[in-house]
């Protein structure tokens, strides 16, 4: 994403930085993810925490529009992914955020659709899991007091870390792999040697310490207010019915989804260029080099509807806002539909048991 001449994205690979066959890999090997995660999801969740996931979902979206600066002049963000899963679960937060993501990609134009599988992989699938896990394992390993915090947050720093080493893997193997007949790169110039630290730098300074901090502030609020919803805490109610606790905690969580949406253009204050994300027009500009991979140059585009999270005249802070806002809205809407297939599986079993 561009905004006024400045680069802002972290962690999503846009289009025509992957090879296409590249993408096909990451889809292939997402789709049984998905498959899978969503099966989870739709058996072992009720009303109650399918409104969390959407009301998750929701928070993964905007706090990606939270770009901040980092050392070197780059900017980076938080993705969420490991929040939801502690509170939920990895599963939750796999579908989660690919849906997140999906949205962010076809409306906003953040992140490509040949890179969707990419994306998915490393902020979907990589980020939720080994944060999940590594937080139940020190949960295990540390002495009671401050465990549950210190897991959290090195959980969820180690997850986005992991993260972003993945894309830094996927982009610096591309030069190795596809070149024209002169020697130049098709899509990402630059070899690992130059890709991995140039993308974990600023996630170990500061994305990954963001991504910890607001995972641990979060989950705290939720365990002291409503420990029920937190994963491996209890299990949901056998009829779907949300408890008084968590009812009564929807309504500050939706507050607080509507104050992020308010507060979104803070992100448009991060300067600087993050590294990866450069555009045809700005590529030489950006790396020095003498020229353009062809595939970045003239590759796939996407017309988003409301590209870089904009609208055609409407200062870019107003355009930031109304993208939060339908954000919130599409991310409400696809869930409570999800909720409605819950809906009708627990109301099958219910006819079966009755019947037996």
């Amino acid at each position: 994403m561009v905004t006024n001449d400045v680069v802002t994205l972290s962690m999503h690979i846009p289009d025509n930085y992957l090879s296409p066959s590249t993408g096909l890999v990451f889809t292939v090997i997402m789709i049984p993810i998905w498959g899978l995660c969503l099966k989870y999801v739709m058996t072992h969740a009720n009303h109650e925490r399918m409104a969390y996931l959407g009301a998750g979902a929701a928070f993964s979206f905007l706090i990606m529009m939270f770009n901040v600066p980092c050392p070197g002049g780059t900017t980076a963000h938080a993705v969420g992914g490991s929040l939801i899963a502690i509170l939920l679960g990895p599963q939750y937060a796999t579908v989660a955020v690919s849906v997140a993501l999906l949205l962010q990609a076809l409306l906003f134009g953040d992140g490509g659709l040949i890179t969707y599988g990419a994306n998915c992989f490393n902020m979907a699938f990589v980020l939720p899991f080994v944060a999940y896990g590594l937080y139940t394992l020190l949960k295990k390993a540390l002495d009671s007091g401050w465990k549950e915090r210190v897991a959290s947050f090195i959980g969820a720093y180690v997850g986005i870390t992991l993260a972003a080493f993945c894309v830094a893997l996927e982009l610096g193997v591309q030069p190795m792999l596809f070149r024209d007949a002169a020697g130049q790169a098709l899509y990402f110039p630059y070899p690992v040697t130059v890709s991995v630290p140039a993308m974990l730098i600023p996630h170990l300074l500061m994305a990954s310490i963001i991504e910890g901090l607001v995972t641990v502030v979060v989950v705290e609020f939720v365990r002291r207010t409503a420990p029920e919803i937190v994963a491996g805490v209890a299990k949901p109610a056998a009829d779907g019915k949300a408890t008084g606790t968590a009812m009564g905690l929807r309504t500050p969580v939706w507050i607080g989804l509507g104050l992020l949406a308010v507060i979104s253009p803070i992100g448009l204050l991060a300067t600087g260029s993050a590294y990866g994300e450069w555009g045809a027009e700005e590529f030489k500009e950006a790396t020095g080099l003498s020229y353009v991979p062809d595939q970045i140059a003239h590759g796939f585009s996407w017309n988003a509807l409301l590209p870089d999270y904009s609208m055609q005249g409407l200062p870019d802070w107003a355009g930031y806002i109304l993208s939060a806002v339908i954000g919130i809205a599409v991310m409400t809407i696809v869930f409570r539909l999800l909720a409605s297939g819950v809906k009708d599986a627990s109301a099958s079993k219910g006819t079966k048991a009755t019947t037996a």
